[in-house]
């Protein structure tokens, strides 16, 4: 599971690392003076900064309501394992009564 949430984040970085290089590119090309330039790399940057805290805060909440969902999955199976346990062992102590207690009836009658 580890590998496959470094390749997420891996792209999650590329993407981001991208759009900060694309946008600086686009901004550094545009016809600007030097400080509508800066004023315009700082405005871009504090979107895309507010952008990726919104996907990393909304990847974690899904995170989170996987974990929940997965622990009562975890909770349920082990809930319906000790139950058949606990059937399994009513059916064997009852067995045994009934074959110990054939045991002494015959064991008696012989």
């Amino acid at each position: 599971m580890s590998d496959n949430d470094s390749g997420i984040g891996a792209f999650f970085a590329g993407v981001l690392i991208g759009g900060l290089v694309g946008a600086a590119a686009a901004l550094l090309i545009t016809p600007q003076s030097g400080e509508e330039t800066r004023r315009s790399i700082g405005r871009y940057g504090n979107e895309f900064r507010d952008r990726a805290q919104d996907s990393l805060e909304d990847a974690r909440e899904r995170a989170e309501a996987t974990v929940a969902d997965a622990r009562r999955r975890g909770e349920r199976i082990i809930e319906e394992a000790r139950e058949r346990a606990e059937k399994i062992m009513r059916e064997s102590r009852a067995r045994t009564e009934t074959q110990t207690s054939t045991t002494e009836t015959a064991t008696g009658d012989a």
